[in-house]
């Protein structure tokens, strides 16, 4: 049987969509494999959303293809977000990729391995909870998308070209999952989607993200459920007041973008500085101890000196826990396309450089609130380069993008991992926090 090795490039939503690729593979006996040196057939999920993402799929594709010359035989497949929107340009590019797959038809990957014709769906591919999938998160987590797609027309992005509209899973597809993945032993379930706020309209569900949260809070082994990417427009009551439940993590992350009325209608956005400052104090206000993360774009047409400036001053006063920064990335096909890209790049890595500096030391102050406290954090391993010390996350603390709790040695550590134990803070930095058992 042919050996595969996958590699995922991009966001979590992608990382879904490869183990459910490697659940259909492995339910034909396939074996995998780390390295694309021993495999022979290499599959890479490419990621289609901004130019460095493009880059780095581009970038990857000729690292696979230089090994198939040096190692064949080997068979190259590119599939996802990048293969949907550029087709044509890519197979142009890397005549020498053996196969082709969208984001419509992720569930046929093992025909397209096997040179085998199959239908295309006409749509974005959305897994349920009967479709197979190979988890490769660590034990006490993973991540379960809600919905594929957006609706939202923000002039700047080019998921709505990619993925199509907004299409939402059932509740009972999405609760049956999380209840197979904690029987399992998964303590914590990351909900991910390109906005969950607006989860659940296409079935004409009202506060439909809140009527999910409600019915996956009632699943005894579940611990703690985290939303990720909401719009802030859609933060609403009934939102928070489930986020009061003790198993959903007081954790929000709402990409704003940016703060200025002028720069956010050419975004075709709405919620302004002011706006944004009003909600994360109503948020605050409902969840005292809630964590904030937020992403901004810099350098967009029409960003001068002073929506920068003001955009600096936003960041201090909103004083966010967690802060992306992203230079701003023209791309075809989008409406703002046309404005062209006028921000020098060197002018927009200073910007972004300089929130960041910002962010640092409100990150620094905001982790000190930990010092000293008993804390509950979720145990996922060992750190790699000093197997003794143990590596988990609190509940303010979302996976792969935010700091992480380091915990010192002691004994029974391996019957520690895999689940929520009680730390104490002994020290932070910008990100991480350190602690001692309890």
């Amino acid at each position: 049987m042919k050996k595969i090795a996958l590699i995922t490039l991009g966001c979590a939503k992608n990382l879904v969509d490869s183990e459910v690729m490697l659940g259909h593979l492995d339910k034909k006996g396939y074996e995998f494999v780390n390295s694309p040196k021993e495999a022979d057939v290499v599959i890479i999920n490419t990621c289609g959303f901004i130019q460095p993402a493009k880059k780095e799929s581009r970038d990857t594709l000729n690292h696979v293809l230089k090994l198939k010359k040096a190692h064949p035989p080997k068979k190259i497949i590119a599939v996802g977000c990048y293969v949907q929107r550029d087709r044509e340009r890519l197979q142009k590019k890397f005549p020498d990729v053996d196969a082709w797959l969208g984001v419509n038809d992720f569930d046929k990957i093992v025909p397209l391995v096997e040179g085998k014709t199959f239908s295309h769906s006409p749509r974005c591919f959305l897994y349920d909870h009967n479709s197979p999938r190979i988890l490769s998160t660590p034990l006490a987590w993973t991540y379960v998308k809600i919905s594929e797609g957006c609706s939202h027309q923000c002039s700047f992005c080019s998921i709505p070209l990619i993925k199509g509209p907004y299409q939402s899973r059932t509740i009972s597809s999405i609760v049956e999952e999380v209840q197979n993945l904690t029987s399992q032993g998964i303590k914590e379930i990351n909900l991910i989607s390109q906005d969950s706020t607006y989860y659940g309209r296409d079935l004409g569900l009202e506060k439909g993200i809140s009527l999910l949260l409600r019915e996956l809070v009632s699943i005894p082994q579940l611990k703690w459920v985290r939303l990720l990417y909401g719009y802030p427009e859609e933060i609403d009551d009934s939102l928070l007041e489930v986020m009061q439940e003790d198993k959903v993590c007081s954790y929000i992350d709402i990409p704003l973008q940016h703060s200025e009325k002028k720069i956010l209608n050419r975004m075709n956005r709405s919620m302004d500085g002011p706006r944004a400052l009003k909600l994360l104090e109503k948020i605050r206000k409902k969840l005292p101890d809630v964590t904030l993360r937020t992403s901004l774009v810099v350098g967009f047409p029409g960003e001068r000196k002073k929506e920068f400036q003001n955009l600096e001053s936003f960041v201090r006063n909103a004083r966010f826990d967690h802060l992306g920064v992203f230079t701003y990335s023209p791309e075809e096909r989008t409406s703002c396309f046309p404005l062209g890209d006028p921000v020098k790049e060197t002018v927009k890595k200073r910007r972004k450089d300089r929130l960041m500096e910002a962010q640092v030391e409100i990150s620094f102050q905001n982790n000190q609130k930990y010092l000293n406290q008993q804390i509950d954090v979720l145990i996922e391993g060992n750190l790699k380069e000093n197997p003794e010390v143990m590596v988990g996350r609190a509940p303010f603390q979302a996976p792969e993008v935010d700091g992480v709790v380091l915990i010192s040695p002691s004994e029974n550590i391996s019957e520690r991992a895999n689940s929520i134990q009680k730390v104490e803070i002994f020290e932070t930095d910008i990100y991480d926090l350190y602690g001692t058992w309890v």
